[in-house]
């Protein structure tokens, strides 16, 4: 295999997150243990045993695979070792940690390994509905082995948005709607699952303004480069990863024809919320 080919990264990568989801629906409804790790802002971000249980079996298989690889995850404390690595694995052992809590199967593993600072290799395992999204740089997306797609629509106001679930609950997406901006926004719990299901075609295009951290977005966004598809931050820039700060402003995606219009309407949507907070008293 040349340098470049991640064939063997993906197939160590799907077999690590298969393992995982199998950990993390032993948990499933049934007893855990749950404490808060704090978020920003005083709101509340569980972490339960089950994500612990998945993310050392993440790290068993993938640097037992990949020893000299560098390491981030939500889940293991941080160390700058990884800063001189080229290649880092990001993982998130459950995306969407409320929804499994709440007993929503809108949960997932996302696996991510970062070459140089650019997405390489992403899979994505929701357990709950038994679905493995992957893909990698010169390897074409999948669900469940099978080839995919992104969607064809053209039109934003005939697009399905992929939405936070707790962002559509705080009647964030309302507006689009009643201004037909979208046909229909879709509230999804796991920011790296809503990523996968634009790569595949099960979505149109996704976006938040609210700040995420490089192990949200890092195997979908390789998943998306897959399909051909762009990830960018609420401001338009290309994301870089294994950055010594993990946290991206925001995230931005669409199938190629809609990306263009999706970006000019949440620049607008920005320009907008700074001219409120200026002549806010």
């Amino acid at each position: 295999m040349s340098r470049n080919d991640h064939r063997r990264d993906l197939e160590v990568a799907l077999d690590a997150g298969r393992a995982a989801g199998d950990v993390v629906m032993s948990f499933f409804k049934s007893a855990y243990h749950v404490r808060d790790k704090g978020g920003a802002n005083g709101e509340e971000n569980p972490v339960t045993s089950a994500d612990l249980a998945a993310n050392a079996l993440l790290k068993e298989r993938l640097l037992g695979a990949f020893p000299e690889d560098g390491w981030l995850s939500e889940e293991t404390a941080d160390s700058t070792e990884r800063l001189g690595r080229r290649r880092v694995w990001i993982v998130d052992p459950i995306d969407g940690t409320k929804e499994f809590i709440l007993g929503i199967p809108q949960f997932s593993i996302s696996i991510g390994l970062a070459v140089d600072g650019a997405p390489a290799v992403g899979v994505i395992v929701n357990p709950a509905h038994g679905e493995t999204i992957a893909g990698a740089a010169g390897i074409p997306p999948t669900l469940n082995g099978g080839p995919t797609r992104p969607t064809a629509t053209a039109n934003l106001a005939r697009a399905v948005c992929l939405a936070s679930r707790t962002e559509c609950e705080k009647g964030w997406f309302e507006r689009y709607i009643e201004r037909g901006d979208f046909a229909r926004v879709e509230p999804i719990g796991s920011v790296a699952y809503k990523l996968g299901l634009v790569a595949i075609g099960r979505g149109d295009l996704s976006f938040s303004f609210t700040p995420k951290n490089e192990w949200d977005l890092a195997g979908g966004a390789a998943i998306l480069a897959a399909a051909g598809l762009a990830l960018t931050d609420r401001e338009g820039a290309t994301i870089r990863y294994n950055k010594p700060d993990p946290g991206v402003a925001g995230c931005v995606t669409a199938n190629a024809a809609l990306m263009p219009g999706l970006q000019a309407l949440v620049a607008r949507e920005r320009a907008a919320w700074r001219r409120a907070r200026e002549h806010s008293p």
